[in-house]
């Protein structure tokens, strides 16, 4: 006989999103404690997961303090975390350059560098923590419904098909979200006819805690320093944007070469180039679904939304969705209510709204103001960048932007508990 089981929460996706808001849901004080599944394809800690590959994320300030808020950043900290103290920002072949400063913003750091996969250890080391997470991995969804009064879901587990049910289905399931493929939500998609190249490349000098944002013809160019070992502080991540006809030449060159292309491009600001790692590559596009949310569903991150990684705020995004949603189904469940009802799903959506649609103008913007050649153009953004740094208001405004402050702040934003 098929087995059935029921949940108050099913979120399809174990990845770094996923895992994020079953931790904030299970951790909540609650009288009755929400029962969450997670369905994986992949083992949780898997290091072929897709969340757990070599990249990095640039974690805003405010999405350090959500994991504060949640019990994690301690353990995420001791694994290796690096603090953006400064961001360098300059336009290749032009004059404008700016900064920003944690030390304006009055804080210690803008944001902090991780290493997916340890970001990846301690989110699933969290997850196995709480009573109340029930792991389905691997697992594949077979078929879902959503109804007026459920979420069913279809599984096979173990080697055995196993019905599901719950209040709310989360879809965390990354950019080809079969959730959202299979629910039939419209999404808007924009290819940018873009790579990004990532790897790790070391200088013969240390990085100090400076980021840097170079922006060049083929797309922005970031370095992001890289915690090392104690004596050394010399490594960053590297994000490098080319147009898709570049690549394969800057794939094929040997280690010697990339880094004198690298060198040539960048310039000398961060040192001389000495060592990279393995080279990894990334389409890029813009992804936006039109509408979040539907009865029983509720699509976050990556399945709800991709940005250009300009401005390193794509998890980010990510995360304040976790902990907006999280906010959202908590207060319903302290409240005796149906946390599945579409009435508190559309409060969700409404206060995601603005975040994204700042994020993402301020993301594609960026991209086709620093590629165009239209002279008027080149010579009115190199002026803003330098006029950025006699405007203490605006640069206030936007440090405060890039450090993930951006409309009403969440409870977990706040350092407070849900």
């Amino acid at each position: 006989m098929k087995q059935q089981i029921d949940f108050d929460v099913i979120i399809v996706g174990g990845g770094l999103v996923g895992a994020s808001l079953a931790c904030a849901l299970a951790s909540a004080q609650l009288k009755t404690r929400l029962k969450i599944a997670v369905i994986e394809n992949y083992e949780f800690d898997d290091t072929q997961q897709p969340s757990f590959d070599s990249r990095t994320v640039a974690l805003s300030y405010s999405s350090k303090e959500i994991f504060n808020s949640l019990g994690l950043w301690q353990a995420i900290e001791k694994l290796g975390a690096c603090a953006i103290k400064e961001i360098h920002i300059s336009d290749r072949g032009h004059s404008g350059l700016s900064h920003l400063r944690a030390s304006e913003q009055g804080s210690d750091a803008l944001g902090f560098v991780v290493e997916n996969q340890h970001l990846g250890v301690a989110l699933h080391q969290r997850v196995k923590e709480f009573d109340n997470i029930y792991l389905f991995c691997p697992a594949v969804v077979d078929t879902f419904s959503l109804s007026a009064n459920n979420a069913e879901v279809e599984v096979t587990f173990e080697g055995k098909q196993t019905t599901l049910n719950a209040k709310l289905l989360v879809a965390a399931d990354g950019g080809q979200s079969f959730i959202r493929e299979q629910a039939e939500v419209k999404a808007t998609t924009m290819d940018y006819k873009q790579t990004a190249i990532i790897t790790n490349v070391a200088c013969d000098k240390a990085h100090n805690n400076v980021a840097y944002e170079r922006f060049t013809d083929s797309g922005p160019l970031a370095l992001l320093p890289l915690n090392n070992s104690p004596d050394t502080n010399n490594r960053y991540s590297l994000v490098w944007t080319l147009k898709n006809n570049q690549l394969e030449h800057y794939l094929t060159l040997d280690d010697e070469q990339f880094l004198s292309a690298l060198q040539q491009r960048f310039g000398d600001r961060a040192g001389n180039f000495i060592k990279t790692g393995k080279r990894l590559s990334y389409p890029l596009s813009l992804m936006q679904v039109k509408e979040a949310v539907g009865a029983r569903l509720a699509i976050i991150g990556n399945a709800a939304h991709m940005v250009h990684p300009v401005a390193g705020q794509g998890f980010n995004l990510g995360l304040r969705d976790v902990a907006s949603l999280a906010q959202i189904v908590v207060d319903a469940q302290q409240q005796q209510n149906d946390i599945g009802d579409i009435c508190y799903l559309k409060q969700y959506a409404a206060w995601r709204q603005r975040d994204l649609i700042q994020t993402t103008l301020t993301t594609d913007s960026l991209v086709r103001l620093f590629t165009t050649k239209f002279p008027p153009v080149v010579v009115a953004r190199n002026m803003a960048l330098l006029a950025l740094d006699m405007l203490p208001g605006l640069k206030k405004q936007i440090g405060r932007q890039a450090m993930g402050f951006v409309g009403k702040a969440t409870r977990l934003a706040r350092g407070l508990p849900l």
